[in-house]
This record gives structure tokens, sequence and C-alpha cells, in this order.
């Protein structure tokens, strides 16, 4: 049986076939192409969507209009929070592929938020983009839904590290962490600030055996400049230690911004 509501079909089960998304302006979704911006797929046309929601909350966070509503406290070095209602918008998971498919492209990165949060949804989701190479990018602290992981192909893992500001027993799950290392999909990619970070990369590298050829390091920054002045120090340290750096290439291309 299905029925609809407001303009979306719905199924009788009620709102878990819904996604919530993330949106460039009031009521527009974050569904967009562009370049990759980061890790293994940098500089590759792709689709995005983003969803809304995240279990963690990272001080530094360049999107946190998808978790830091109005009411949450959670500490964030902007101080800044966002009207719920102007920066969230459920879309069906037909319409979602719909505008997804629009765009025309072979490789799909569904982002946050913590996407795996939704994972059913989401899988019902990608089981209508037959065809499309998919990427998720995770925390790396929620397993992905039983229907949604064989839908995947790669998955781009963040832990994430002491300056994020979340307790390391949130941040960093040991099952986790062992079952990512244990995963070829994935991939990790740690955000770094000073060069202690890379210290503590290397702990979890040796605790959980994650292969160095799937280690990615990234400066952390939203200017160009913060983060050319981080990339100097930081390539030498992933030269002394066989890591991969990834730059930020949307912010060199589009500063900041939504929808890029």
């Amino acid at each position: 049986m299905r029925r609809t509501w407001s303009g979306w079909t719905r199924r009788s089960r009620g709102w878990d076939d819904l996604l919530t998304l993330a949106t460039t302006a009031p009521g527009e979704p974050e569904i967009f192409a562009s370049l990759q911006g980061e890790g293994p797929s940098m500089g590759r046309p792709c689709a995005f969507v983003r969803l809304s929601r995240c279990n963690l909350a990272c001080q530094w966070c360049d999107t946190a209009y998808t978790w830091r509503f109005e009411g949450d406290e959670r500490p964030h070095r902007a101080g800044q929070s966002f009207g719920r209602t102007a920066n969230q918008v459920t879309l069906s998971e037909e319409d979602t592929a719909e505008r997804i498919r629009r765009f025309g492209q072979d490789r799909l990165v569904v982002t946050g938020g913590e996407p795996l949060l939704q994972g059913p949804a989401l899988a019902r989701m990608l089981a209508l983009l037959p065809g499309i190479r998919i990427e998720i990018e995770t925390n790396g602290t929620v397993a992905p839904a039983p229907a949604l992981d064989p839908l995947v192909h790669q998955f781009n893992v963040s832990p994430k590290l002491r300056h994020s500001g979340n307790p390391a027993e949130l941040a960093q799950v040991p099952d986790r962490l062992r079952a990512w290392s244990a995963d070829p999909r994935a991939f990790f990619k740690f955000v770094i600030a000073t060069p202690e970070d890379v210290d503590e990369v290397l702990g979890l590298q040796e605790a959980y055996a994650i292969p160095r050829d799937r280690i990615y390091l990234m400066a952390e920054g939203i200017d160009p400049e913060t983060l050319r002045q981080r990339e100097k120090w930081l390539a030498e340290i992933c030269v002394l230690h066989r890591l991969t750096m990834s730059k930020r290439l949307h912010i060199d291309l589009f500063g900041d911004t939504r929808g890029t």
C-alpha cells in the first residue's frame, strides 16, 4: 500500500522511507555535482548528496549546519547555532535518487553529517541508482546497515583525533576501527592541525594494523592560506612516514561554501 502526503510518496510503514538532508538554502536539498575535493578520489567528477545529523561534534567542523541546531550546546569554535527548519529538509528515497540521477555522473559521494545514521533509508535510495559507483564519507563510529554495506564501493573513513574535541570513547570505537582496517574498501582520512596529531595517527595505525597505503593526512582549515601553511610541514611529515597527503581541493577552487 502506498499513499501521497504533502507531495511525497510514502510507504505504509511511515517515515522510514524519508531521508533527512542538509540544505544549500532553505528548502533546497544539498544535492550537487562537483569534483571530489579530498582523499583517494580527489579531482574526480561526482554527484554529491549531503545528509543531515551527526553523532559527534567536532569543534572545527565545517558543516556544523548539519548538526548544531538551536539548543545544541555541544562546543564549536564558531559558536553559531543553526535553525533546523532552514537547514534540514526531508525527501523521499525516490525523489532523492531522481535528483541525483539528473546530474548524469557515474560516481556518487554520500557525505554529512554522519550518513550511516540513516543506513536503511540510504540503502533503499542507493538501490535505485544501479551502475553508479558509491562512496560514503563517515566518521567511522557507525557500522553500515546490512542492506547498505554491499551497495558501497568505497568508504572514506575519517576517525576524529583528540583535537576534534570529541571524547575518545565516542570518536574512536575499537571494534569499528578494527572492522574498517580489515575492509579493503575503507580508506582512512585524518584531519591534521598540528604535527603532534600525526603521532596520534601513527598510534592508531599500529594499534589497528591500518595499511599505510590506505591512510591519507589532510590539513585542517577552511581557507586556502591556512591550508597552504599547514601543508608545507605536513608534506615533510608524509615523506618521513611514507603516508599520503590529501589536499582540500574544493576549498582552493570554491572556498568554504555549501553545494561545492
